[in-house]
């Protein structure tokens, strides 16, 4: 149950530290690949946390987390090469909140995105903002593609961008940019 403080209450299992509640009885787990760490609450919720031993720049190669963390009272935030949880930052990150080069979540940022709300480079999205690319329901880029869409070449329902193919107009120079990007994607995919 989150508190008004915005932690989250333990319901007396303690968070350690001071002395006055014994510390919670989180188990560890050495593997070859890694440490996990879990601990399940009296109510049924549960807490795991897997950090791989490889590193890259100091970082772990793998770092999971779920659930809070007893001894905290708050979530973790996975930090990796490969980061997965409810907030993720890594080279490639999975999360509601992912923030990395190859991002994957509901709010997601980084080069090589795909989210409800997609901010960076390449994006792909419901709320698509990529400075190269972006598809979505409502698109913002170099190349955007969206039933609402704003930039330079733009394939829209409604859009608007120095080149635009929409329902009410057809820019001659989008038209050509976005036939041969189909026939691109029909080549490469083989369709």
């Amino acid at each position: 149950m989150r508190r008004a403080d915005g932690r989250w209450s333990l319901s007396g299992v303690g968070a350690g530290g001071d002395g006055s509640v014994p510390a919670p009885d989180v188990k560890v787990e050495e593997t070859s690949m890694g440490t996990w760490r879990r601990f399940v609450y009296p109510s049924g919720l549960r807490f795991a946390e897997f950090r791989s031993h490889a590193e890259v720049l100091g970082y772990p190669f793998i770092h999971y987390t779920a659930g809070v963390d007893p001894t905290t009272g708050r979530r973790i935030v996975a930090k990796g090469f490969i980061a997965v949880g409810r907030r993720a930052v890594g080279f490639l990150a999975l999360g509601q909140l992912a923030i990395g080069a190859i991002a994957l979540g509901q709010a997601a940022a980084g080069i090589g995105v795909l989210g409800q709300a997609a901010f960076g480079v390449w994006t792909v999205g419901q709320l698509s903002i990529g400075y190269m690319f972006a598809l979505g329901q409502l698109a913002v880029g170099q190349v955007a593609i969206g039933q609402l869409a704003l930039g330079k070449m733009v394939l829209a329902q409604l859009g608007a961008g120095q080149h635009a193919w929409t329902m009410g107009n057809s820019d001659p120079v989008a038209v050509s940019y976005f036939k041969a990007m189909l026939k691109s994607l029909i080549h490469v995919f083989g369709v």
